[in-house]
């Protein structure tokens, strides 16, 4: 039902840690990393014994692009979900012992011989089987066997009848990245044996690492790559027996800051591994979570607890890493310093179980943990005064006034993630939040999918994960226009530089419904909700709501499935912490008329219900040629309104600010709602003064007069 974004059929041999540090990169040597399938088949005839991969020819030189054909066509199967009591009443109908635990299921592993079954206390069976209770996929620890909760049934209905065993098993690095892996470790020295002292101690404060000792580099067996100036951080496997992937870290300096590049092998979404994990034992309950591998390393020499660090940051925590954390009854979650990664921690804590979980909430005294170590801060009292994830229904204000405060001394942050391509749009909506809902409307042929997609991939470009459900145009065609708004130029006249940005476009985090026509939203609401378990998926984009009504059979009313459909959506998005953007076809008016709130289809339970409305006017299906401009009629964050111009760019599928207009924005500002009017430039393509009363908006009289134009 989701598929990543893949833009053409291979991936680049080699690429630069990043366009920032191409300069500080040129030394090192390609690093090779290849797609391949994050599964494959494999029918089991007896105790698996390792891994399986297709050793491939290594070779150095500049980045090219290999070709390889896949094994097995990806195959498009619908999400079915699966209840923790389903799974429960299966292992109890098949006789199956198991154990609850926070996120996952234990149950003894059916991939492993009798004779390993046992554990080291001599226990009848060893619970090594990990099965998540919202996904329902398995992960054995001790053959490393994984696969779908329909693997699971399979094997085990197939072994009383004799029937031949099949798992699905992720797939381990293949040769190609093994061996880059392997050949990056072996170039790489210790911080403590570089020839130059000069050089360790340029490299110690350029990351930062001034009062991190050598005992704890050892220890968590961190290099430095000298021709990359990087660090060299290890990802081993759970038994700590064989090396599985590195992340690069980069620095390179920008004026008073450093900028940071990362690089890792194989890549993010092909393998998870936690740095730290080799150091961690059987009999910890106690573990805090980082969102880099150097505040680890600060938390870990400063306070002595086990300490992981997430693979992606605050960007996603990956299910397959759920089993990891299962022994722990106490995760402590240390971020950052910033409003971003307290949102995330609440995230992650719902898939770890809040009750277990305790949050370190960013402050001026509480700054990263790497930061707060060189500043000389006790950790220790810092981790003490970390707060519960998990409260009651009802919460008092003495348990709320902490939040209220970060978000009155955070507010740019509080507002969310700002547009770097639409700064007028974030003078109005101030940015993209979480838990909004976003009605988005405009004439047909006007633009709105166009739009919508730079309005999006404004965003993903950002980090903000991003699901996209386009129900009207093929995801194929999707892609190249965003493609095409990405790159800013026409890929057809210049394919010589295709894979550059191909390469580029695939690493953003962007998904794609399979979906196509028209769709059942109980089916749509189960995908959006295993992409946000699954992804951490911040923003979903349906595009559009009319072309998802023809399977409601609640009523024969248009109109009330219209505002069911509405309502799901609005539910999902303040339970899951996740901003929708709904795009909606307006109801039909006549041409000579612009577009109001009321003229969305079906009654007013969509800009009801939204926090944001959005509407892309077109003067040009009036007047004839003429500008289009945006005009946000509703913003429930702060209660600005307004319009300003649009331009579109034909060449890139763009939409920019015309630059000559004088007129740019117009707001709301006065205490009775009423649009403030202006002298109209009396130019072609100017934006039309609007005189509506909205009374859902209220003014804030307390901010600064931002109705002038902004140049």
């Amino acid at each position: 039902m989701i598929e990543k974004n893949r833009i053409g059929e291979g991936r680049r041999g080699g690429e630069a840690a990043g366009g920032a540090a191409v300069e500080d990169l040129r030394g090192m040597w390609v690093l090779l990393r290849s797609g391949y399938p994050l599964r494959i088949l494999l029918p089991l005839r007896g105790p698996w014994m390792g891994w399986r991969a297709l050793p491939r020819s290594l070779a150095l030189g500049p980045p090219r692009r290999r070709y390889r054909k896949e094994a097995l066509a990806a195959l498009e199967v619908p999400v079915l979900p699966v209840t923790a009591t389903e799974i429960r009443q299966y292992l109890r109908a098949h006789g199956i012992p198991f154990q609850d635990g926070h996120s996952c299921v234990r149950a003894p592993s059916p991939f492993v011989g009798a004779s390993k079954l046992k554990d080291e206390t001599g226990a009848a069976t060893s619970f090594s089987l990990f099965i998540d209770k919202t996904t329902g996929r398995f992960l054995c620890m001790t053959s490393l066997a994984e696969g779908s909760w329909e693997d699971f049934q399979a094997s085990v209905e197939g072994q009383g009848d004799g029937a031949r065993e099949g798992v699905l098993l992720s797939e381990a690095p293949e040769a190609e990245d093994s061996e880059e892996v392997q050949r990056i470790w072996d170039r790489a020295v210790p911080l403590w044996e570089l020839p130059e002292p000069e050089e360790a101690q340029l490299a110690r404060v350029m990351f930062g690492l001034t009062k991190v000792t050598d005992d704890t580099l050892r220890r968590f067996g961190v290099r430095y790559l000298r021709p990359a100036r990087s660090l060299v951080f290890p990802w081993f496997s759970p038994g700590g027996l064989a090396l599985r992937g590195l992340k690069l870290l980069g620095a390179k300096g920008q004026g008073d800051r450093v900028h940071y590049v990362e690089t890792t092998i194989p890549q993010p979404g092909a393998f998870h591994n936690l740095f730290g994990l080799p150091l961690i034992s059987r009999r910890d309950v106690e573990v805090v979570l980082t969102s880099r591998e150097l505040d680890s390393l600060a938390l870990s020499q400063s306070t002595g607890l086990p300490t992981l660090a997430l693979p992606r940051g605050t960007a996603c925590l990956p299910p397959a890493l759920l089993p990891y954390l299962e022994q722990f009854r106490r995760i402590v979650l240390w971020l950052g310093d910033d409003l971003r990664s307290w949102e995330a921690a609440k995230l992650f804590a719902r898939k770890l179980n809040p009750k277990r979980c305790s949050l370190v909430r960013p402050g001026d005294q509480q700054p990263s943990p790497l930061e707060a170590l060189n500043q000389g801060l006790n950790l220790s009292r810092i981790l003490r005064t970390a707060l519960p994830a998990w409260h009651k229904s009802i919460v008092s204000f003495r348990q709320l006034r902490e939040e209220v405060l970060g978000e009155l001394s955070n507010v740019e942050q509080a507002a969310g993630v700002r547009w770097s391509r639409f700064p007028d749009l974030n003078r109005l909506l101030k940015g993209h939040r979480k838990g909004e809902l976003t009605v988005f409307t405009g004439p047909t042929g006007s633009g709105k999918t166009t739009f919508i997609s730079e309005y999006a991939l404004d965003l993903c470009t950002q980090g903000v994960n991003t699901l996209w459900g386009s129900f009207e145009i093929s995801n194929v065609r999707l892609a190249r226009v965003m493609l095409t708004q990405f790159a800013v130029g026409r890929l057809e006249e210049q394919l010589d530089k295709y894979d550059e940005w191909a390469d580029r476009f695939e690493d953003l985090p962007l998904y794609f419904m399979t979906f196509h026509g028209q769709q059942s939203i109980r089916t749509v609401i189960d995908t959006m909700q295993h992409a946000v378990y699954v992804y951490d998926i911040c923003h979903v984009v349906i595009d559009n709501l009319q072309f998802m009504m023809g399977h409601e059979q609640l009523s024969t009313d248009r109109i009330a499935a219209q505002d069911y459909i509405i309502g799901a959506f609005r539910k999902f998005a303040t339970d899951s912490s996740c901003h929708v953007t709904l795009v909606i076809h307006p109801r039909k008016e006549d041409d000579d008329k612009e577009l109001q709130t009321a003229s969305i289809f079906g009654s007013a339970k969509a800009s009801q219900e939204a926090d944001n409305v959005l509407i892309l006017q077109d003067r040009r299906l009036v007047t004839g040629p003429g500008k289009r401009y945006l005009q946000v009629s509703k913003n429930r964050f702060d209660g600005d309104v307004g319009v300003f111009p649009l331009e579109f760019n034909k060449s890139s599928l763009t939409f920019s600010i015309p630059p000559k207009s004088k007129a740019r924005l117009k707001k709301i500002k006065d205490d009775n709602g009423l649009v403030a009017k202006k002298p109209s430039s009396g130019k072609k393509g100017a934006v039309p003064q609007i005189s509506e009363t909205h009374s859902d908006q209220v003014p804030n009289p307390n901010k600064p007069d931002l109705s002038k134009p902004s140049r």
